[in-house]
């Protein structure tokens, strides 16, 4: 019986050893192979993430792969080029002489000030005109190492090397109107005068009041709101943003229709010729220029704009500021605080004009006229 008793407990005793070795091993090993998964996993992604938020490189003009070269282009002191057109009568022969600065996802051609300006005036004034391509966009080398201030420098270098003359007049329309606050902070003294049209403003300027910011950035689109966001608060993720196919795109860069006023879609007619160059303001890659140019306009800024002092103490010169009351791209709201920050600041509000005004008939000899001879405009609001 003992012998007995005793077998039937040893082999009690193996089966749950064997039990337990089989429940042991079952727990063990997807454990591990849990833990491997979730490394390869994190690992993955990490390297998904990382190769996401990297933009290709840029296709440079008169490179193996870029676009060819078809424009008169400086070099500046860095090696970079930027790519000019000239427009009006010949410098030596011109009384004005004014560089201007092109928006958002435009080029050199996109010079309205120059091609909806009536010949008369251009003849009669003398003006001459010199447009550019800002770096990343046309035929002007990107610079990774852009900032607020090094646009500035760069409009300078081009009116040294053009033979401007110790002073110039600079207009800037929309993104390109925001380049304009610059000159007016590290060139003043190269300046005859200046003109911001529809220029687009950074709601984290300081010197707004948060409820006013706060209450024009929320007019914008929700998908809007979300570029301009990342722009400041995680620049580095611009590219992924702007590429993903997750969430709506920019209503910018996607063109659409549905962020023009009525009068936008109107003069929307007069830009038809555009679409024969189109292409080149993204020809070098979106990333050196819409991507940069959200980056920088909508990034840490190194000044405000509302502290800045006149230039022009002694009327020697003039600042002007031109919008529309129904610009749907950039509040309207916002602008009229700056004019109240800087009085001397000579405000021009438009009624019924939306972001496209400067191509209405004779929008652009009254900016002109304003800005080179004091003349008012019967336009305003």
């Amino acid at each position: 019986m003992a012998a007995g008793v005793s077998r039937k407990i040893s082999a009690a005793s193996a089966r749950a050893h064997t039990r337990k070795s089989k429940q042991s091993t079952s727990l063990q090993l997807p454990s591990s192979m849990f833990k491997t998964m979730l490394v390869v996993f994190f690992t993955g992604f990490m390297a998904w993430v990382y190769q996401a938020t990297q933009p290709p490189p840029p296709k440079i003009c008169g490179s193996a792969d870029g676009p060819p070269v078809t424009s008169p282009r400086i070099k500046l002191t860095d090696g970079r080029h930027l790519a000019y057109k000239e427009h009006g009568v010949p410098k030596d022969k011109a009384k004005y002489k004014i560089v201007f600065v092109h928006g958002f996802d435009c080029c050199r051609h996109d010079a309205v000030i120059a091609t909806d300006l009536s010949p008369d005036i251009v003849e009669s004034l003398g003006v001459y005109i010199v447009s550019f391509d800002r770096p990343g966009y046309g035929e002007s080398d990107p610079n990774p190492k852009q900032t607020v201030k090094s646009l500035a420098l760069d409009i300078e270098q081009l009116a040294d090397q053009l033979g401007l003359g110790s002073k110039f007049y600079v207009v800037g329309f929309s993104m390109g109107g925001q380049v304009v606050w610059t000159c007016l902070k590290y060139i003043p003294h190269r300046l005859a005068g200046a003109s911001l049209i529809a220029p687009v403003v950074n709601y984290w300027w300081p010197g707004f009041p948060s409820n006013l910011s706060k209450e024009a950035y929320l007019q914008q689109f929700p998908a809007d709101q979300w570029t301009l966001r990342v722009a400041h608060y995680a620049p580095w993720l611009t590219y992924w943003w702007n590429t993903q196919k997750w969430f709506p795109a920019c209503s910018v860069i996607a063109l659409s229709p549905a962020i023009l006023s009525k009068q936008d879609l109107q003069l929307m007619e007069k830009r038809s010729s555009r679409k024969e160059y189109e292409a080149v303001a993204r020809q070098q890659g979106e990333f050196e220029s819409l991507h940069r140019d959200l980056m920088i306009g909508f990034g840490s800024w190194e000044f405000d704009p509302m502290d800045l002092e006149n230039p022009f103490p002694n009327n020697e010169g003039s600042v002007h500021l031109w919008h529309g009351d129904e610009d749907g791209m950039v509040p309207v709201t916002l602008q009229r605080y700056i004019a109240q920050q800087l009085p001397w600041i000579k405000y021009h509000e438009i009624a019924g004009a939306g972001h496209l005004f400067p191509h209405a008939d004779g929008m652009v000899d009254s900016i002109l006229k304003a800005l080179l001879i004091g003349e008012s405009s019967q336009t305003e609001a």
